[in-house]
């Protein structure tokens, strides 16, 4: 039992890293963005097919500018390069998911979601396009 504390904690050291203010916002960064994964692999499983959520950008983005501001704060270089451009097209998707959710269509008939270009509701077949439909989803 001894052993297994002194793994853990020795000489002030949680694992054998010294820990500060800022290797913590390296490391959630680095938790953060990691997670992302996992988020991905759990949608994927449950739709039965390859799905990209909106937390997947969320977590990219925000994981990758803890990582960028923590490479700044080191001024390392490395870390620098490698998150100083990946919140572009993070932003990009999450604007263009934006978008798109906001341009379904909601079925008057059975409340089926459609895409903004569907003319008809896939499981019910009613008219979506007319004037008869419920107002597009915010």
């Amino acid at each position: 039992m001894d052993s297994i504390t002194h793994l853990i904690w020795h000489d002030g050291k949680l694992f054998g890293i010294e820990w500060s203010f800022w290797k913590a916002i390296g490391w959630c960064g680095n938790a953060v963005f990691s997670s992302r994964f996992i988020v991905q692999w759990y949608a994927t499983e449950k739709k039965k097919q390859v799905v990209v959520p909106t937390s997947f950008w969320w977590l990219s983005l925000v994981g990758s500018l803890l990582l960028l501001i923590y490479g700044l704060r080191q001024k390392d270089s490395v870390f620098i390069f490698a998150y100083a451009f990946t919140w572009i097209p993070y932003i990009r998707n999450l604007m263009i998911q934006h978008k798109n959710h906001k341009a379904k269509r909601l079925c008057g008939n059975c409340d089926t979601i459609s895409p903004a270009s569907a003319n008809f509701c896939s499981k019910c077949g009613t008219n979506v396009s007319g004037p008869s439909q419920k107002p597009e989803l915010a």
